[in-house]
């Protein structure tokens, strides 16, 4: 069973995501907060495996209290939820370690899908949103190509592949049939290259490519 936190500060928001979480078989919301410092202690109170939490709130905002629970080693998968029209925000939180972002009008099934994948950790977002995001954000603050691809140098031929397959928002499933390659066999490549670039999701990873100029 996965789960859930749920954190907004409206309530309607939050009674919405609870009525399409609840009802499935895998999936139990565990808890509500309505600002960023409920959150921190309601992490701490139910540990959670996800957190949806939003980005702009009343109170403690989502990107401070992200701060806060990445401090954690064992800490929860956070996705933020947003309107997509947060530049700073959203790019911040990337780099800080948000597993990911969920648009507000996402349908009730890619969110639930999406909640699965991430806490399993096979997949970030879905391709779609990756693309949009690293297309609109990848940009800002770059760390600088030269450091991106020392960075990345560490990496073994397959697993710059698959970093970079990760990078155009393919999924372990799609990255194993381009690559010829199992699921499972991409999925380590992947899990070894966060570990070797010392990040804690692919999305980071995906910008750190694009920050390279690679494709």
């Amino acid at each position: 069973m996965i789960r859930v936190l749920v954190v907004d500060d409206e309530a309607l928001v939050r009674a919405g995501l609870r009525m399409i979480l609840q009802p499935t078989d895998d999936i139990e919301v565990v808890a509500e907060a309505s600002d960023g410092r409920e959150a921190i202690t309601a992490v701490a109170e139910h540990r959670p495996d996800v957190v949806l939490m939003d980005v702009r709130m009343a109170g403690m905002d989502g990107l401070t209290a992200l701060r806060e629970l990445r401090r954690s080693p064992d800490g929860p998968k956070v996705i933020m939820l947003t309107t997509f029209d947060l530049d700073d925000y959203v790019h911040t939180a990337l780099r800080n370690g948000a597993c990911g972002f969920l648009l507000k009008d996402t349908s009730p099934r890619d969110l639930a899908n999406a909640v699965r994948t991430i806490a399993e950790g096979s997949a970030m977002l879905t391709p779609k949103v990756t693309k949009r995001l690293l297309d609109t954000f990848a940009d800002l603050q770059p760390e600088g190509a030269a450091e991106a691809r020392k960075r990345l140098s560490v990496l073994t031929e397959r697993e710059d592949e698959a970093v970079r397959a990760v990078a155009r928002g393919l999924s372990n499933a799609e990255i194993g049939r381009a690559l010829a390659m199992s699921e499972g066999t991409v999925k380590a490549h992947v899990s070894r290259a966060l570990a070797k670039l010392g990040l804690s999701n692919r999305v980071q990873m995906a910008l750190l490519v694009r920050d390279a100029g690679l494709k």
